[in-house]
């Protein structure tokens, strides 16, 4: 039974554990996200010392994903979508088959259903947004084409994963009943013709509305109300989109896209990052508390298995795509070295599975395990690309490119000369 100091400790125990392991990580160039993960092992019921309240901190996680997805829709940008959509979305959802299929090869080899080796699958196929944007600001690509094709690339898995979110409640059939081919089309189709509308009217209205109510709040000057107008927008549609489809992320994701819009945006953005980043850490921790780390002795094998879809098989598929669009051979590998880990859709995706009952525990495992191997392991495949031609080279002094550089660093030192 939960105790009166419950919500205090479970706050104090994974942020100053996430802090002190997410230090760790860093200093040993690692994502942060290791470390939030390893501090959730610390806190979770398999392991000796304190135990943070594992009913509470779920739904503590749950603001998390809704911040997360809020996020995202605010950083979405159609026009950079639009610049490399000729190979991101083909080369996307290529990939999220190519990595499926594996999942479902390897699932049904260890005994799965179908539908759990499918949803393994699909969780393996989706990298992290986090993990990518790290390695591209520490190669200083993320404004250049390779990280816009990259960025391009996750944003149509985002957009996947989103829209996945919504049906998988459909596909997963609870003990004792039955439901025929054409009762899950009927049922697939009318929810997404529920999720078209809504998306209508949130585009439609709600880029009226909200970019209205914002400026409203904007003119009381008060900085307090202006954030909490903006996380009260966030939770109040993502909490609507619940109502209608059992899914905080698709209402959390368009209140971000429509305000994406607004002038006032960025302002939004600025202002929800702090608790953003505050509650991502304990979606994390969470995620971390739920992680049985003695499947790491149990079945090492089968860690073997979906540590190969994710770093080879990602990798070998990104690779083929952007191979067949003749990409030089730099752009290839550094996609293929970013999808070669997965992160956190990959664990929403698998929490919601097993709070359905489509996925089995041990199989969560098997994803965590997964995506903290390969998030640690995703340095050091970059230094193998790098070995193999991917590090850019630096613009020559004189070229079109050095020109353009020293002009960056310029308005940098001093904005007037821009």
């Amino acid at each position: 039974m939960p105790h009166a100091d419950s919500l205090i400790l479970t706050l104090v125990g994974g942020f100053v554990l996430a802090f002190v392991f997410g230090m760790l990580a860093n200093r040993l160039k690692l994502s942060p996200l290791v470390g939030y993960l390893v501090a959730g092992v610390l806190v979770g019921p398999h392991t000796g010392g304190f135990v943070a309240d594992t009913e509470l901190a779920p739904q503590l996680a749950e603001i998390g994903i809704i911040l997360l997805m809020f996020g995202v829709g605010l950083h979405f940008s159609l026009a950079d979508l639009m610049k490399v959509r000729k190979i991101a979305i083909p080369g996307a959802l290529v990939q999220i088959a190519a990595a499926t299929g594996l999942g479902w090869v390897l699932g049904r080899l260890m005994g799965m259903s179908h539908l759990e080796a499918t949803l393994m699958g699909f969780a393996l196929s989706v990298a992290s947004t986090v993990v990518l944007l790290r390695a591209l600001e520490e190669r200083k690509q993320v404004k250049g084409p390779i990280g816009r094709l990259a960025m391009g690339w996750l944003i149509v898995e985002d957009l996947v994963i989103v829209v996945a979110l919504v049906i998988l409640p459909l596909l997963v059939i609870q003990p004792g009943e039955r439901l025929d081919g054409m009762e899950l089309a009927q049922s697939i189709g009318w929810t997404l013709f529920k999720v078209a509308a809504f998306t209508g009217v949130m585009l439609v209205v709600g880029a009226r509305l909200l970019p209205w109510l914002l400026v409203r709040i904007a003119h009381t000057r008060s900085r307090e109300l202006f954030t909490l107008g903006v996380l009260a927008i966030a939770l109040g549609i993502a909490w609507i989109a619940y109502a209608l489809f059992h899914s905080f992320a698709l209402g959390a994701f368009l209140a971000g896209l429509v305000l994406n819009s607004s002038p006032l945006g960025h302002n939004a953005a600025e202002r929800s990052l702090p608790l953003r980043d505050a509650f991502a850490v304990l979606f994390f921790v969470s995620v971390g508390m739920l992680f049985d780390p003695t499947i790491l002795l149990r079945e090492p094998l089968a860690i073997m298995g979906v540590l190969a879809i994710v770093i080879v098989g990602k990798s070998i598929a990104a690779l083929a795509i952007t191979s067949a669009f003749k990409l030089d051979r730099a752009t290839s590998l550094t996609v293929a070295a970013a999808l070669a880990q997965i992160g956190e859709f990959s664990f929403i995706l698998a929490a919601l599975s097993v709070q359905l009952g489509g996925m089995r525990q041990e199989t969560h495992d098997l994803i965590l395990a997964a995506a903290l191997l390969s998030i640690s392991l995703n340095p050091f495949v970059f230094a193998l690309i790098d070995r193999m031609g991917a590090r850019p080279k630096p613009p020559v002094s004189g070229s079109v490119e050095g020109l353009a550089l020293a002009k960056e660093k310029a308005a940098a030192v001093n904005p007037a000369t821009a």
